[in-house]
Parts: C-alpha cells; structure tokens; sequence
C-alpha cells in the first residue's frame, strides 16, 4: 500500500474537526475534551516540521501545503517475563499510551534528516551505510542501522525529513529506544516499501540496528511490544519467528490501575550491568551444552548444581533459577488473564518481582551499592499498597522503573505519596494502548 500524505493544512482540518478523534482514542485511551491535549500536541509538531523544513527549504512558498505523514510508536510496559526475551524465552508485554509522534515527508536527496525535541538534528547518507564504531551508543548508529537492514533486505530506503517530540519518558524502563527504532523503520516502511514488512519484521529489523550497530545485547521484546500493541504474549522459543498472541486485560474493569514509577536511579555506566545478565545465562548454558536457557533441561541444571557453581559462579545460577522461574510464570499469567482470574495473575506479578530481586539480582548497581533507588521504591510499594495489588521491578533494572498494580480509590493517595519522595511526576499512571505502531493517515484513508 502507497503511503497517505496529506497537505498539512488538511491535517489541520482533519484534527479540528474530529476526523482523526477515533484514532487519537485507540492511541491514548480516552475521548471527548480529554483528546484536547491530543490534538494541540499534533498542532505543535506540524508546527515545529514546518520549522525545520524550512531551514532546508527556504524557497518553499506555501509550508502549509507541503504533503506529510504522521506517526505514531508507543513505549512498552513489562507485564511478564524479566529478562528471559534474550533467552529465547516467554514475555507478556503491553503497548502504552505514552508514545513518540513524528511528522515526516519524502524528499528528493539521497538522505535522512530528523530533528527530535530537545536534540542535536541528525542527517544520514543513504549512500554510507556501513557500520561505525565512533557511532556506537548514538540516535545516529539506529537511523544507519535500519537503513542498512531494509538494503540488506532488498528495500532501500529513499530519503525523508522528520520531525518527532516523544511522550516515552527516557530511561524510565519503557523502552524509548526500541520505540525510537520502531520509529524510523515504520517510517521507512511507510515511505519506501509499500508497507511490505510486517509489524514483528519490523521489530527484528529494529532489534539488528540496536545489536549491530548502537552496539547494545538486547533481546527482541521491547521492539515486538512497540510494534504490535496491546496486550501480547510472545514467545521466543525461534527468535526468528517469534510466536505471538493478543491477550484481554481491563484494568478499569479489574477496578486497578497500572502506575509505572521513575526512582530517579543513575542509568550511567550500566551497560556492563545490563550485558552481563545475558552473558551469565549464557554461560549456563554453554555449561549445559546449549546456547540459550530455554534450550537447557531445568532437571540437568539442577542436578548439576556443584559443577555449574564451580564453573560460572553462583550469581550467575541465580540467575538461571529466576530464567527457569519466571519463563513458566508467563504462560501461567496468560491462562489466569484468560479465565478472568485476576487475583492470581496479580499473585504471579508479586513473585515475579521477588525473583528478579532475590535472583536475577537486577534491583542496584554492584559498583553503585549505594545508589539503592528502585530498592526504595520497592519498600515504598509494600508500604503504600498495604497488601492490595501488585509491583515489581519494570523492564531492564538497576535504575530504571518500577511497576505497580494500584487499586483505583488508593491511585490519588499512591501517586502523590511516591511523588513526594521520588520527586514531582515520578508515578505515571498509564493506559494499555490498543494498537501498535501507526501511520495516523493511513488509518483515515481506511476507514474512508
């Protein structure tokens, strides 16, 4: 399918007269006045694009006329599963509603050119693909590494002028550089292949640019979270193929609310702590005659308990112990939400998080022992939910977020409390985002 650009004047009219309101709903959970802010953010980032078209456009005559597309890639949220996606194990995830909106046009050079707010702008030659080193850790490496993998894949990708503004709070443990990653290969897709890659495509080309070419050992399921939305259970067991499924969950149904909680930690200097989860799982495995863990027999594992603690040491079975754990958590939590058992799903979330403390061990910094932020949030938790609900660490650890099942009359009393300690805006209060990842106009053209 060719891509649906629109004038920006018509995208203007589009969102000022509610053409657009159904899909700004599926996108952010709510309706009516509470799409206001919605709509006023689109207004601005047409506003912005328009700034920096100009900048390359000078002779432009009419900027309002220009033909864009918008898009949308929300951040994931971690329901399941802690650490076992590298593993080639089970994951329950969940598309949310804070999300990164870009404003993009095709253009004729050979280049990409994207600004994001509050950032250097970045411009990429589509004729220089090639891996850099210097580049590694940098927005740059991931616009370069998924160009380079649509190439490799037979679909070069033309050159396009971008502007986004993200909601997806950086750090927060809700994957804003798997979204930004989305991003650009929804846009290239969009652009560029006619819409020939799917959203799980999508997330492995994503996954490569982070791999390959930012230089990070992630797993693939902050990519499949972003791409695909609402609430899904993937399994990993053929990384090559993921297997996927949409799950049922209503939280306002439930009477619960999902709060997600930046503890403010430090994120320097936590890639050796994040590579080394990987790197240890990995090396039971090794020990077991595999690659990855899901490939392992639990029962070897345990009978060769003495050889493995010799071998890889004991943090390193401690953390095979949560792999083994919280992989068959996942699909227990997936026939809970099935049978509306929901009781016993929040039941899973808390040992979940008690395992990822007590043996994953992903809650501080070995070198930062001081630096205890999540581990306070944590007791902050217990104290503040009294019983009631569910938290766990969220997403990678060690600084990051975490995540709590919060029941709907305690919500304004746990926000503001964790606010007061963690600082202002530190708990979030998010909505389980329907769809995936989004051309808003196409979305429009469809229903037309």
């Amino acid at each position: 399918m060719l891509s649906t650009i629109h004038p920006i004047q018509t995208i203007r009219q589009l969102l000022d007269t509610g053409a657009l309101d159904k899909t700004l709903s599926l996108l952010y959970g709510c309706s009516g006045n509470a799409l206001v802010p919605y709509r006023a953010r689109i207004h601005k980032a047409l506003d912005d694009f328009i700034r920096l078209y100009a900048q390359q456009h000078s002779d432009c005559k009419d900027y309002e006329a220009i033909g864009v597309q918008i898009f949308s890639v929300s951040g994931r949220t971690e329901l399941g599963g802690n650490h076992t996606d590298h593993q080639h194990g089970s994951v329950l995830a969940a598309g949310v509603s804070l999300d990164i909106l870009a404003v993009a046009a095709p253009i004729d050079t050979n280049e990409i050119y994207l600004l994001s707010e509050d950032y250097a702008p970045e411009r990429i030659a589509l004729s220089d693909l090639d891996c850099r080193n210097e580049e590694q850790g940098t927005s740059a490496a991931l616009i370069r590494g998924t160009a380079a993998r649509f190439a490799a894949l037979g679909q070069p990708v033309g050159g396009f002028i971008a502007y986004m503004t993200s909601a997806v709070l950086k750090g927060s443990g809700l994957s804003s550089s798997a979204a930004f990653e989305v991003m650009i290969g929804t846009i290239c897709n969009d652009f560029s292949a006619q819409n020939r890659f799917s959203p799980t495509e999508l997330a492995m080309i994503a996954q490569y640019a982070e791999n390959v070419y930012f230089g990070k050992p992630c797993g693939l399921m902050d990519q499949m979270a972003c791409a695909l939305g609402g609430v899904v259970a993937i399994d990993f067991a053929d990384p090559q193929k993921p297997q996927f499924e949409q799950v049922t969950l209503d939280l306002t149904k439930e009477g619960y609310a999902l709060c997600i909680i930046d503890t403010g930690g430090d994120h320097a200097d936590l890639t050796d702590e994040y590579a080394a989860i990987p790197a240890e799982m990995k090396a039971i495995a090794k020990a077991l005659g595999a690659d990855v863990l899901r490939d392992t027999d639990p029962a070897l594992f345990w009978s060769n308990l003495p050889k493995l603690r010799t071998e890889c040491g004991d943090r390193a079975v401690m953390r095979a112990i949560h792999f083994y754990a919280d992989h068959a958590r996942v699909s227990r939590q997936i026939q809970a939400l099935k049978a509306q058992r929901f009781d016993d799903y929040l039941s899973l979330v808390t040992a979940s998080g008690r395992s990822s403390v007590s043996a994953l061990q992903n809650i501080y910094a070995c070198h930062k022992p001081q630096q205890q932020a999540v581990s306070l949030t944590l007791a902050l938790c217990e104290q503040l939910l009294a019983g009631k609900g569910a938290y766990r660490v969220h997403g990678g650890g060690f600084a990051g977020t975490v995540q709590a099942y919060v029941p709907l009359e305690d919500c304004a009393h746990f926000c503001k409390e964790m606010n007061a300690v963690l600082g202002e805006n530190a708990c979030h209060v998010l909505a389980v985002r329907a769809i995936g990842a989004t051309a808003l106009l196409d979305c429009v053209a469809s229903k037309e």
